[in-house]
């Protein structure tokens, strides 16, 4: 299992890296949002703390809000920097102004309406707290807000109250809508962890088929010939070997179509593998050894080169299709290997002369546990993006066609 948890880790790390890609931009929004709030209520302030009954406290405020401000602006661009303290310090702070803003401020002007000294600034940590924890924490701290808002005014008011509703609307709007954004990522996290495993799935059901399965189904058909006295030996030895691999074919045929593989030790690579697998191969030269008496390879005079994983991948393929040649169509068939070398694609026929086969024939193979037209043959094409179609009628052979595109196989 090297490689699926090599394949593993890699989802795993993607995952990770852009698990926080839908919040992201959102907290750096509201670290923008604050610099800027802060801007306008210092503006706000110095065109009227003359008429503040205590202006140097205002001034004093100010500066520990700068201060803050500036200190927290990377805390208020990540998630993982702006902790439930930073929040609550915040908090604190943009309520401490509001209640500052009732002692320093002239009486007249608080009965007017007049802003408190963070202004909208006290709205950033009402958005600080919706992307942290969501509307619930939202709607508490823009109730406090809002609470010492009413107080430092003298009680209700009908701009409180409209300022004090857009805050709540705002901050739990945003809240619910991080919340459903999380549940969407974790949604898709765990679809492409399940379609990975799917995906490495389907490529042990492939090397299965190709070794595993050949032998065990040898094995089964061996040793009831030798148990029935049909072939050179007998003995009920041989019958009981053969009844031992039909098990064992059919169980791991259950396990390919749905549960989960055994843990496989995977072969180490000697010192004979090529040191670049991605560099390209020539298809015809991996073919070759498929042709004998009864198969016919025909191939272009030059050779045809593929990626190499691409190439291996085609190439095994096509042995399965002739694999299906050999056990199917029968001793006296003929078939023959055809590969087309395209600007675009590289295409490789492979028609026999057997007795074929009827409608619906694969399908009733696929749900019985034999796949091995849809993985060894199908799933390899449909994973480097090509397509994999089979002709067939009764009396009239199979046809199988292979095409890849020479760009999905980059």
């Amino acid at each position: 299992m090297a490689e699926g948890a090599r394949t593993g880790g890699a989802v795993g790390g993607t995952l990770a890296a852009g698990g926080m890609s839908v919040e992201l931009p959102l907290w750096k929004a509201i670290s923008y949002f604050r610099v800027l709030a802060l801007g306008y209520a210092l503006l706000r302030y110095f065109n009227s703390y003359l008429h503040f009954l205590h202006p140097v406290a205002g001034w004093i405020y100010f500066g520990a809000l700068i201060l803050w401000t500036l200190a927290s602006t990377r805390a208020f661009a990540n998630p993982q920097r702006c902790t439930w303290y930073v929040l609550g310090f915040d908090l604190t702070l943009a309520v401490t102004g509001i209640v500052l803003s009732g002692m320093t401020d002239a009486p007249g002007r608080i009965s007017h309406g007049a802003p408190t000294l963070p202004t909208i600034w006290a709205a950033g940590t009402v958005l600080g707290f919706a992307a942290k924890g969501g509307w619930r924490p939202a709607a508490a701290s823009g109730a406090v807000i809002g609470v010492a808002n009413i107080l430092s005014h003298g009680g209700p008011t009908g701009d409180n109250i409209h300022n004090i509703v857009l805050l709540l609307v705002a901050g739990c709007a945003i809240g619910y809508v991080i919340e459903l954004a999380r549940a969407s990522e974790a949604t898709l996290t765990r679809a492409l962890q399940v379609e990975a495993a799917t995906r490495e799935r389907e490529r042990l059901s492939r090397d299965i088929h190709d070794g595993v399965l050949q032998v065990l189904a040898l094995v089964q058909r061996r040793g009831a010939e030798l148990g029935d006295g049909t072939g050179s030996g007998g003995g009920a030895d041989f019958a009981e070997l053969g009844r031992l691999a039909g098990e064992q074919e059919r169980a791991l045929r259950a396990l390919m179509t749905g549960g989960p593989l055994p843990a496989q030790r995977l072969p180490e690579a000697g010192p004979a593998e090529a040191p670049d697998p991605a560099a390209p191969r020539d298809l015809t030269a991996l073919l070759r050894p498929y042709a004998d008496e009864r198969i016919t390879l025909s191939a272009p005079g030059t050779p045809v080169l593929l990626p190499g994983p691409a190439a291996g991948e085609l190439a095994a393929a096509v042995g399965a299709a002739v694999d299906n040649v050999r056990r199917h169509a029968g001793e006296g068939a003929r078939a023959w290997i055809l590969v087309e070398d395209e600007p675009e694609a590289v295409t490789v026929s492979i028609r026999d002369d057997g007795p074929g086969f009827a409608p619906g024939r694969l399908g009733e193979a696929e749900r019985a546990g034999r796949l091995g037209v849809s993985q060894s043959i199908r799933g390899r094409v449909l994973d480097l993006g090509g397509t994999a179609e089979l002709y067939s009628a009764p009396g009239e052979g199979v046809e199988v066609e292979l095409r890849v595109p020479r760009k999905a196989s980059r």
